[in-house]
């Protein structure tokens, strides 16, 4: 039996080459690709093991002495295939900038004060309904030199993992309304409208806990008509 996959989908990927984002020459190919036959090991490992992700990884809030400061809040979300279908013991991983929209990065300048309580990355893995959860804090927005007046959007880092490191698919979450979004040469490489839309959480009241956190929905497509834009 023959498969393919339809190539409409891939436009719901950002060019390698996009002329705002000052970064992109620097990283997009001119040459041919040289094509390397993977070996065993790349294909099936280095798989985590199942002490990898500990109990309280997924709680940004609760890594130190004390809690970090700005709105606390609830990303959860499913991990799913093209047909819809959950990817169960997906690892996620996510980075972010604190709530001044700082990372804890030496390359880093912006100044904007660093929090003692709070690190910005936490990781989980999905349950037998490609499930996860994770408690963090609200990034801010941040200057980053691409262009004058440059400020990306608030937006938290994901990365996932199948059963081998080459897997690894990476993307962004964004938060709904957020003004930046006509200014963001990252954001807006996706030429989609629709698929730049999958990159941005849903306000979710639901699963929001009264008095303590207000809640994100972010589900993950993998591949297909509906999936969600992935960093080439």
């Amino acid at each position: 039996m023959t498969f393919f996959y339809p190539t409409a989908s891939l436009d719901a990927f950002p060019p390698r080459l996009s002329p705002g984002y000052r970064s992109t020459p620097k990283r997009s190919p001119t040459k041919p690709l040289i094509l390397m036959r993977h070996t065993l090991t790349e294909l099936t490992g280095p798989v985590y093991g199942q002490d990898a992700v500990q109990p309280g990884d997924e709680d940004l809030t609760r890594q130190h002495a004390g809690e970090p400061l700005g709105e606390r809040i609830i990303v959860h979300g499913r991990v799913l295939d093209e047909d819809g279908r959950p990817v169960p013991d997906a690892l996620v991983e996510i980075w972010q900038a604190n709530a001044c929209g700082r990372y804890i990065h030496v390359v880093d300048r912006h100044p904007a004060p660093l929090d003692p309580n709070f690190t910005g990355a936490g990781r989980a893995k999905t349950d037998a309904e490609g499930r996860y959860r994770f408690v963090t804090i609200r990034p801010g927005a941040y200057p980053w030199g691409n262009h004058p007046n440059a400020w990306r959007p608030a937006h938290i880092h994901f990365s996932l993992f199948g059963h081998s490191f080459v897997s690894r698919l990476v993307t962004q979450m964004y938060f709904p309304g957020d003004p930046l979004f006509p200014f963001d040469p990252i954001f807006n490489s996706v030429t989609d409208e629709a698929a730049r839309n999958r990159m941005i959480a849903a306000f979710d009241l639901d699963h929001t806990v009264p008095e303590w956190a207000l809640a994100y929905r972010f589900d993950i497509v993998l591949r297909g008509r509906r999936q969600t834009p992935m960093e080439s």
